[in-house]
């Protein structure tokens, strides 16, 4: 079985976009208990804290939102009997000194072609240099914990490419080290756009407020942001991402929060108007979300357990990883013989 690395940044509120391109898969993913590739971890899944430090922040924010973020994961269904998850910075001195060692072989001009940070940078009077590196630190992520799949979406397919380049370059000019990883990219539900601004997508940093809908929203408020969703005026429920954006993101959450097709959706609802529509997709989301937020709940009433399960984790993750970065430093030449 692949071994599959995947991380998720507690800067935003998550919201469903995320739960339907990212952790719903990974979810859906994860091997039998008790199989030879849960023992083994072969699902690793790590809340990349660090990755947050690389624009202005809030330290206590960070702080409640990465325990937040734990939380939903362990809420939205990973099981730690059937995967790896753990906080990237409880095992930060391995993630950072892997990043030096690649910081050694990348280049500049490679770190200065990343589209994100071109986009994050641009008209700031000054920026961090972790901006700048952090795709060298995510090559790190990938690398020490032999990843050989990356699930990510196409904003972070130039990334794992750069994974690639360090990781077969630091193996031609020491020797072979690191596995090198490949992308996948899922087939449906990775673009869910904001139900106001519907040409762009879904972003829990994004600031739209109506736009977005949290994983932690009440039925209130879910029910209020999919009816006030923008569509179009003339009342025909087809699905046409360039025509009619807003009804086509409207008919894709619904086809995933359901397990149904966009096909599907358009005939189900094709009798119909737009406010039944609304309505189904509202209450569709919202019994999606509702077994998430009620063991999201259970699990804020012990934050003991939370913090148990964590710990246990950062050790596996901790034993995974050592032995990859020895190995990395005994053949870059580190150490004394």
């Amino acid at each position: 079985m692949a071994r599959v690395f995947s991380g998720i940044k507690p800067s935003g509120d998550l919201q469903l976009g995320n739960f339907l391109g990212a952790v719903g898969r990974w979810v859906d993913a994860q091997p039998a208990a008790g199989s030879a590739a849960a023992l083994g971890g072969d699902q690793v899944f790590c809340v990349v804290d660090l990755h947050a430090m690389t624009v202005p922040y809030e330290p206590p924010e960070l702080s409640s939102r990465t325990r937040e973020v734990a939380a939903l994961l362990l809420a939205a269904g990973l099981d730690p009997d059937r995967c790896l998850l753990f906080v990237q910075s409880d095992v930060g001195d391995l993630h950072a000194e892997c990043t030096w060692l690649l910081n050694c072989v990348a280049s500049f001009g490679e770190l200065r072609r990343q589209t994100q940070f071109k986009e994050k940078s641009e008209g700031q009077d000054s920026v961090s240099v972790a901006l700048f590196d952090y795709p060298v630190l995510m090559a790190a992520d990938i690398l020490l914990y032999e990843t050989d799949e990356v699930p990510v979406g196409d904003d972070q397919r130039q990334h794992v490419e750069l994974a690639r380049d360090v990781a077969t370059r630091f193996n031609a000019r020491f020797g072979d080290t690191f596995v090198v990883p490949r992308a996948t990219f899922p087939p449906s539900g990775s673009r869910i756009m904001d139900l106001q601004h519907p040409t762009r997508k879904m972003s829990k940093s994004e600031d739209s407020p109506l736009g977005t809908v949290r994983v932690l929203d009440d039925a209130a408020a879910i029910t209020k942001k999919i009816k006030a969703a923008v569509t179009d005026n003339d009342g025909e429920i087809r699905y046409d991402v360039e025509e009619k954006p807003g009804l086509s993101n409207l008919l894709e959450i619904f086809a995933c929060v359901t397990g149904g097709t966009i096909d599907g959706s358009v005939e189900h609802f094709a009798a119909g108007g737009y406010g039944d529509l609304k309505l189904a997709v509202a209450e569709a989301v919202i019994e999606y979300l509702r077994p998430t937020r009620e063991r999201y709940d259970a699990l804020a009433r012990d934050p003991g357990e939370l913090d148990r399960t964590l710990s246990v984790g950062a050790a596996r993750a901790r034993d995974r990883a050592v032995p990859v970065l020895a190995r990395a430093k005994r053949r870059a030449g580190l150490g004394r013989g």
